[in-house]
């Protein structure tokens, strides 16, 4: 078994080790559509800026967030029999996740395909973006089963202890993609052929990538000499373990998906204001994004320890970790909100080349969302502890409640009554202490039932 210092040594400094190095894995995976998003929007403008961070983005975090939250139920299991030392269960929880990837990727792309007009249209998305919208999300999911096998195998990894792997992957695959996406849309000359060839130049570049990061990712499950060796003539669906592994990852990944179609709706609302706000909005998601890598990736690092610990028996080292993950996303989140504020512009800037339209809309939703980050923290650190835990059906029902419920409720009853962005945007920081709260409460009721003193 792989040493490591998720159930030995201090906590915290096992954290930092874990976290920095999730953190730049998770910056190098947005690098895929950021890249995307500065090619398009410098050298085609702000509508192919729309195109790939608007509505398709939106569309595209919607299936692949499913997928991610129902990987977490792999991630929970192989972590808790990794941190048990029960070689045999790792060895089949690996082969069936890696089937039930290969299973999934194959439906994500033919449902996201077939479907992907009717959805772009749905959403509302400007005249002027949907044609390249529709190019970049049939592309996108055209390259679905690379993309859901990368993330399993990386979820793999960082279930036994190994976020540096993941990172080394990311770091290729993301400069491959920014090669290919000047290749594509400045060398061969298809930014200036318009949006639509524009936004596919850089779809099929982001696909190529992933198709990368997938294969270098299972070259390395196959060369480990650890539990989790991954052969490939075993790869097959162990009931018992496909039924372990959906019972955590199902809920989670409806929960991501309950969220995102919120977020969808969202959209919606702020297409309805005219492509100058959905392009700020697209823009002002590039720069949001430094706040989610980071408490995702704290979230995600609280799962892993605690799913670990708990499978070794040791609560009090779960009962810490909880804690001191929570101090550390606060200690992050504070600075980072504070720099969002008060240099926002100027991070604009680097997606949007024209139209102060843009920047002044754009800005002003940075001001007004970034003070409010803090409250959201307690809604990764708590549901991915719990999640740690085996716990993924009630963080499911919360989650559901606080935010998608309640968003959906705002959008639909009170913003027809006073139809403006902060309307709009007053949804997040209502659902986001809203959910905290409820998550916090539950928390302490389960370790209670639990027992984890």
């Amino acid at each position: 078994m792989k040493d490591n210092n998720i159930t030995t040594g201090p906590i915290w400094k096992g954290m930092l080790s874990y976290f920095w190095a999730l953190l730049l894995g998770a910056f190098f995976q947005q690098f895929y559509n950021t890249i995307d998003a500065v090619v398009v929007g410098r050298a085609v403008g702000s509508d192919g800026l729309g195109a790939v961070g608007g509505s398709a983005a939106m569309i595209v975090s919607l299936f692949v967030g499913f997928f991610t939250g129902l990987s977490s139920g792999a991630t929970v299991v192989i972590s808790q029999f990794y941190g048990a030392a029960k070689k045999e269960d790792v060895s089949r929880s690996v082969h069936t996740a890696i089937a039930l990837a290969l299973a999934i990727g194959l439906f994500f792309s033919i449902i996201g395909f077939l479907l992907s007009p009717l959805l772009i249209t749905a959403m509302g998305t400007p005249l002027e973006q949907e044609k390249a919208a529709i190019i970049y999300l049939r592309i996108f999911f055209l390259g679905m089963i690379p993309n859901v096998v990368y993330n399993m195998g990386a979820g793999i990894l960082r279930a036994v202890g190994d976020s540096k792997s993941p990172l080394k992957v990311l770091i290729i695959s993301s400069f491959a993609n920014i090669f290919l996406d000047v290749f594509f849309v400045i060398f061969l000359g298809l930014g200036d052929m318009g949006v639509t060839q524009g936004v596919m130049g850089v779809a099929i570049a982001t696909v190529l990538s992933q198709i990368l990061s997938a294969g270098i990712v299972i070259r390395m499950l196959t060369k480990s000499t650890d539990y989790h060796k991954l052969e490939l003539k075993k790869i097959r669906l162990h009931s018992d373990m496909l039924v372990k592994i959906i019972r955590i990852g199902l809920p989670a990944g409806f929960q991501s998906t309950m969220y995102t179609l919120s977020n969808v709706l969202i959209q919606a609302a702020i297409n309805s204001f005219g492509n100058n706000t959905a392009s700020a909005w697209a823009a002002y998601g590039k720069i949001d994004v430094l706040f989610w890598m980071t408490v995702n990736s704290l979230g995600t690092v609280n799962t892993t320890f605690v799913g670990q610990n708990y499978g070794a028996g040791k609560n009090d080292r779960v009962r810490n970790s909880v804690r001191q993950s929570f101090a550390i996303a606060a200690v992050i989140t504070i600075p980072l909100s504070i720099i969002m504020y008060f240099y926002g512009e100027y991070l604009l800037r680097i997606f949007v080349k024209d139209g102060d339209a843009v920047i002044q809309i754009g800005n002003q939703m940075i001001r007004f969302l970034a003070p409010f980050y803090v409250t959201y923290i307690g809604v990764e650190i708590f549901s991915g502890a719990l999640r740690g835990m085996g716990d993924a059906l009630i963080p499911m029902l919360i989650t559901m409640s606080g935010i998608c419920v309640l968003r959906v409720g705002w959008i639909l009853f009170a913003f027809p009554m006073n139809r403006t962005i902060e309307m709009v945007e007053t949804s997040y920081p209502l659902t986001w202490i809203t959910t905290s709260i409820l998550f916090l409460i539950y928390y302490f009721i389960y370790i209670g039932k639990k027992k984890i003193r």
